[in-house]
């Protein structure tokens, strides 16, 4: 891995637009650019030593102009049933991020960060629980999925799924975190569906109405956790700008133009938002609508005394919605032993 402090723009920022320009400038050909990027997206070459298909002058020159890793692994833990692997990652800037590789029985899903810390402040969120320190680049973020596809080819295995629910909001780095999914769908290059793609946000509505009047066709989940403006004030503090009164309907706007089915997130806590009373104002709230219910019994965090829900209260949270005919699952908690919730092994790292 090259030093992440060498001069030079990452290259994984770069469009394939750009690649062809700069090559461009440098008397090089249109074809080389695509050799480029195949080698940097299909064969999941790490430096330009490795391009071998490239002249000697070329491979030395790109060396010299671009950075091809902006990320130093830092620590690795592997879950003890072996399903889950999380990395953290070191910035040149000196700052930190997570990355979650999870093996299923057919698919193999990157769960992976938009910034740096995050600036929503759930109190349950190890990340929340460091505020925001930076938005990433769409080449770092790409970096992750590309780092993990590289591990993954070790293992004659490959990526299935790519979720942006790691360390930060997505819809609050916009820009770069659409254009990171716009290069690793480029059938030229990662060749990534925009379906295998699913976006993750606590609720920022201006964003999901630009994301919607978008027409993209990457999944859509929201981060719900509670389905009354007063509970939700306590664990998701958006919602004081951004009330169920607001977001709820931009959900359901996004259904209907899209037909896309929506799927909401809720980290069940034991005693806070588990109960009948939550679960019966949930269904009222999306009923009618094309959606899917994620219940996720909460990763404890140090920073927050709560404590995930039991299997009982689980499903009794999910036979409500079930008997309102809305589909719920309730997803097995990954990586526990790990520290794989968003942001807790750097919260630990930084200890």
């Amino acid at each position: 891995m090259r030093d992440a402090l060498s001069e030079g723009p990452l290259i994984y920022d770069l469009s394939m637009e750009d690649l062809t320009t700069a090559l461009a400038a440098w008397g090089e050909p249109a074809y080389r650019a695509r050799q480029i990027w195949h080698s940097l997206y299909r064969q999941l070459r790490s430096s330009p030593e490795e391009m071998s298909d490239l002249s000697i002058a070329l491979r030395g020159r790109l060396a010299q102009s671009f950075r091809f890793s902006s990320l130093t692994a830092l620590d690795s833990l592997r879950s003890k049933d072996g399903e889950t692997e999380k990395l953290l990652l070191g910035l040149a800037s000196g700052h930190q991020i997570e990355t979650v590789l999870m093996r299923y029985e057919r698919r193999r899903t990157a769960c992976i960060s938009t910034q740096a810390g995050c600036a929503m402040g759930c109190p349950f969120c190890a990340t929340g629980q460091m505020g925001l320190q930076r938005n990433l680049s769409s080449g770092e973020i790409v970096e992750q999925v590309l780092l993990l596809a590289r591990r993954l080819s070790q293992e004659e295995e490959h990526l299935t799924n790519v979720v942006l629910m790691g360390m930060g909001e997505p819809f609050h780095n916009y820009e770069a975190s659409l254009q990171a999914i716009a290069r690793l769908n480029d059938p030229q290059g990662f060749g990534f569906g925009a379906r295998r793609f699913t976006i993750s946000t606590v609720g920022l509505v201006p964003m999901i109405e630009r994301f919607t009047r978008e027409r993209h066709q990457v999944n859509l989940a929201v981060s719900l956790h509670a389905a009354t403006d007063e509970l939700r004030d306590r664990l998701v503090p958006i919602n004081r700008r951004y009330p169920l009164s607001r977001l709820i309907p931009a959900c359901r706007t996004y259904v209907e133009h899209t037909r896309r089915r929506i799927t909401f997130e809720w980290a069940l806590i034991q005693g806070v938002n588990d109960g009948a009373d939550q679960s019966q104002a949930l269904a009222k709230l999306i009923a009618g609508m094309n959606c899917h219910v994620n219940l996720i019994p909460l990763n404890p965090t140090r920073g927050y005394e709560g404590q995930g829900a039991t299997r009982a209260r689980a499903e009794a949270f999910r036979d409500v919605l079930k008997r309102r005919g809305i589909p719920c699952t309730i997803r097995v908690r990954r990586g526990v032993d790990i520290q794989a919730g968003c942001g807790q092994l750097a919260t630990e790292h930084s200890r």
